[in-house]
């Protein structure tokens, strides 16, 4: 379970997380949108793995997911379900994923499951009515801001992959500074800072170097 507040960067480090994962050893379904019901929960699923939903009930499908998952274990293959957005899954969506991940056999699960949301979902396993869920929760994890050292270093790595050489060059007076205003504004402006500023510095360096 990854937790942190609107861009931080989970989308991000998921997908380099998939990129960078040995394709030999896992295979990865990743939801963005889980603003769905059960049933397409689990075609989703299996259209992530390159498989069709052939049945039209859900327990069905559920077969069908075990069956898939069950074949890519004999192959000597793991599977990770990722789940972006996760503060939007309803209550019936968590208990399927609940579900989904009693599949095993004698040795193994079947299903690795990661949950990526902002922080109102830190509260959500904690219902009562979610506490099989809970129990399954095996790590936390929460993006916190980068601190000012971790900062500077963000801006010359951006600087660096924008082809900037060391140009523009920011003063620590002007990183402190960038980082103060980063503490102060609200989520939006930070998702702005965060995300909009360096591709506003690529496009600018890009242009110069033209």
């Amino acid at each position: 379970m990854l937790t942190g507040e609107v861009g931080c960067g989970k989308t991000t480090l998921c997908r380099h997380f998939i990129n960078e994962i040995d394709e030999e050893k896992y295979e990865s379904a990743l939801i963005l949108n889980p603003r769905i019901t059960e049933t397409q929960l689990l075609k989703t699923i299996l259209s992530e793995l390159g498989e069709e939903g052939s049945s039209r009930s859900r327990s069905g499908l559920v077969k069908q997911v075990n069956d898939v998952l069950l074949d890519r274990i004999q192959r000597g293959k793991d599977i990770l379900l990722i789940i972006d957005e996760a503060q939007n899954l309803t209550f019936d969506l968590l208990e399927q994923l609940r579900l989904l991940s009693n599949l095993e056999t004698d040795k193994q699960k079947l299903l690795q499951i990661i949950l990526m949301g902002q922080p109102e979902f830190k509260r959500i396993p904690g219902e009562k009515r979610l506490r099989q869920l809970r129990q399954r929760i095996l790590v936390h994890t929460e993006l916190i801001p980068l601190n000012r050292y971790q900062f500077e270093q963000y801006i010359h790595h951006r600087i660096a992959m924008a082809g900037g050489q060391g140009i523009p060059f920011f003063t620590s007076w002007a990183v402190r500074w960038i980082h103060l205003e980063i503490a102060r504004r609200s989520s939006h402006h930070q998702q702005y800072l965060r995300q909009g500023a360096p591709i506003r510095l690529h496009t600018q360096l890009r242009s110069s170097q033209g």
